[in-house]
């Protein structure tokens, strides 16, 4: 545990029962949140890349056309 961390713990563990569970569980739930993002991601990853290849190539080939947003 990083001397920051353990900081975080001592100060928290100094706060009331309910706003150390209300702590807990927004800890919990962002940690939660990142390894669904990055299960997300490295699955996708590969299906960014050839999308962005694609892209690459179709803008190199002069299939593309110049983004303007006031037409759309």
């Amino acid at each position: 545990m990083t001397k920051l961390f353990e900081r975080a713990v001592e100060a928290a563990s100094k706060l009331p029962d309910t706003e150390q569970d209300a702590l807990a569980t927004l800890m919990l739930a962002e940690l939660d949140s990142e390894r669904v993002w990055s299960d997300l991601f490295g699955v996708s990853a590969d299906k960014i890349l050839r999308l962005a290849n694609a892209a690459r190539a179709e803008f190199r080939s002069g299939r593309t056309e110049e983004l303007e947003p006031d037409r759309l």
